[in-house]
């Protein structure tokens, strides 16, 4: 379907789910990234990843992830952090958040990363550090 910075996506047979091959690009060491899984889980549970396993591809190393699939549109810059401040996060520059409550940096919270649908956002692709 596509591909970031760190993940490629395709489209599962269902057409429910996306599967996601990741190599933690964005993290320095493979806890980092686990750790951002499960704080998106515990934060973000309508749109929960499941770790499926592991691959290699040109000696690379990837974790599979499964995602449900949300059409919707991207959602407005102001609506998500309208949500974000409301949720104890706050912009700390461009599209990254700080929770101080937490410790929790939450980063690249950009329109194609939050999915907007019937007035409910999706957050689709999250960057956790915890700090």
């Amino acid at each position: 379907m596509t591909e970031g910075g760190e993940s490629k996506v395709f489209l599962a047979e269902d057409g429910r789910s996306v599967i996601k091959i990741n190599d933690a690009g964005y993290y320095a060491t493979w806890t980092e990234y686990f750790n951002s899984l499960l704080l998106h889980n515990l934060i973000f549970d309508n749109t929960a990843y499941s770790l499926l396993g592991f691959t290699e591809t040109d000696e690379k190393f990837f974790a599979v992830i499964q995602q449900q699939f949300v059409e919707g549109d991207q959602a407005s810059l102001d609506h998500i952090e309208v949500f974000l401040n409301f949720n104890g996060f706050e912009k700390t520059r461009r599209q990254d958040y700080y929770n101080d409550e937490f410790g929790l940096a939450l980063e690249d919270m950009h329109d194609e990363n939050v999915l907007a649908k019937d007035k409910a956002l999706f957050f689709i692709d999250t960057v956790f550090y915890i700090m």
